[in-house]
């Protein structure tokens, strides 16, 4: 009697640069968790890293940190599939049949969209345009049940589904309508100088995320001049977000509640709360450094794993991607 399969979940991250803080506690901490309960597909979107200005050279180095970090951080390859987006057959093909079922003006209502269209001397291009149907298309073409997805892209995950219930009234019945996945804990990581927004890898300022390859001097400096109040006392309350951000960041990489923090700390003072976390902070990311530097220098071991990934998501695809071509009137190829 054959296995029920375990349902597919799909996630990725652009190669823009390190890993943060906010993405490990956030995002990729959770993907872990995910591997017994599902079959984790997780592409590493090279492609969209286009939509902006860069560095050729930069996004290669990028693309080999990102996957050597993945995999340091406890995606372990040998129960998922991690490929890169580029080297798949089926993003872009799909992305532009899905393009056709997209009216402009759902694009241009996007909130990512707007903001980085927006902003003054702002370089637009139809990539930055269609940015969501690719996302889509990277979504539908593997079929995915559940897709992670953070405030930032829940838009886009509204217009998947809105596009995969399109092709399906149009065609016929093709697509999956994805599921958001909720993750069963996480945590909301901040800018270290700006609480009011998450941590991200693009912040310009280097203080305001701590990166995931950090030294331990340049951890320990972003914790002590993280933004805090005029108060000294350590609790969790909304006029002290700075606080806040740090009490998470201390009870996420301990297992500690806040409530044990702030009695431990409450009257300390900040100086003393802030080392405390940076010891903390240090000795969680150790391991995790060392692995990585393990698993950056082995080239071999790299390709193999992006190889392997992209034969497993190769073959979903191209089968998704029959169906479509078929559905859409295409003449099969010979």
């Amino acid at each position: 009697m054959s296995e029920t399969p375990k349902p597919l979940i799909l996630t990725g991250a652009k190669p823009s640069g390190e890993l943060t803080l906010g993405n490990y506690l956030g995002a990729i901490k959770n993907w872990a968790i995910m591997l017994e309960e599902y079959e984790c597909f997780f592409p590493i979107v090279d492609l969209h890293a286009i939509t902006v200005g860069y560095v050729p050279a930069e996004l290669r180095k990028h693309t080999y940190q990102c996957l050597a970090q993945y995999i340091a951080c406890g995606l372990d390859p040998q129960k998922s599939h991690i490929f890169l987006q580029s080297q798949v057959i089926g993003h872009t093909e799909l992305s532009w049949i899905l393009s056709c079922l997209t009216p402009v003006g759902e694009l241009h209502r996007m909130t990512q969209f707007k903001d980085k269209s927006s902003k003054p001397g702002a370089s637009v291009n139809a990539g930055l345009l269609f940015y969501p149907v690719l996302m889509a298309a990277d979504i539908l073409l593997y079929n995915a049940d559940r897709v992670p997805v953070g405030e930032d892209q829940k838009q886009h995950l509204e217009l998947a589904r809105n596009i995969a219930q399109r092709f399906n009234h149009t065609y016929s019945e093709t697509f999956k309508v994805p599921e958001p996945y909720i993750p069963r804990a996480g945590a909301r990581i901040m800018s270290l100088q700006d609480p009011s927004r998450k941590m991200s890898k693009s912040d310009e300022n280097p203080g305001e995320a701590i990166l995931l390859l950090d030294s331990p001097q340049a951890i320990r400096k972003k914790i002590l001049s993280a933004v805090t109040d005029s108060d000294t006392e350590v609790r969790m309350a909304p006029e002290k977000p700075g606080i806040a951000n740090l009490l998470n960041i201390f009870s996420a990489i301990t297992g500690r509640s806040v409530e044990d923090l702030e009695r431990e700390f409450g009257d300390s003072g900040y100086g003393t709360f802030k080392n405390a976390l940076a010891d903390a902070l240090i000795a969680h990311l150790e391991p995790f450094q060392e692995r990585y530097r393990e698993i950056i220098e082995d080239k071999t071991f790299l390709h193999g794993v992006l190889k392997e990934g992209a034969e497993v998501a190769q073959a979903r695809a191209f089968k998704t991607l029959r169906k479509v071509y078929r559905k859409a009137g295409f003449v099969e190829r010979a």
